[in-house]
């Protein structure tokens, strides 16, 4: 795997493509922060921290619960915009509106993973990882 954030992502897209109830991440601090912002704007819904152990080893997991409004995703499409060769930062003035303010961005700032609405009320910038409407 090259980029563990990207591939977070992309298994919530496809689950969600294939209307699954539930999938099944790799566990880091960063996906864990990721989630729960995504959850707090009620993207997805419950994240569940696990451990699976496999022969002699052990390795956590994050169990994320998907939402369906009347049987369409609450997530309509996700966009990767920083990647491993090319990071974008963006200061305060230059965080925008995602869909017309129908989406949002999520922004790894100095005070954590935050969206970019609250990004904005704390007048903090960084590195912004996706957008997701």
């Amino acid at each position: 795997m090259v980029d563990p954030i990207s591939d977070m992502l992309v298994r919530i897209k496809n689950a969600t493509a294939a209307r699954q109830d539930q999938t099944v991440i790799p566990f880091s601090k960063m996906k864990l922060a990721i989630a729960g912002v995504l959850q707090r704007a009620g993207y997805i819904g419950e994240i569940e921290r696990k451990n699976k152990k496999h022969k002699k080893s052990e390795h956590e997991y994050l169990l994320v619960t998907l939402k369906y409004n009347e049987g369409e995703s609450a997530i309509t499409g996700i966009r990767m915009i920083s990647r491993q060769s090319r990071r974008m930062y963006l200061a305060t003035d230059e965080i925008k509106a995602v869909r017309s303010g129908q989406g949002m961005s999520i922004i790894s700032t100095s005070k954590g993973v935050m969206s970019s609405h609250d990004a904005r009320k704390a007048r903090i910038g960084g590195e912004v990882i996706c957008e997701i409407w």
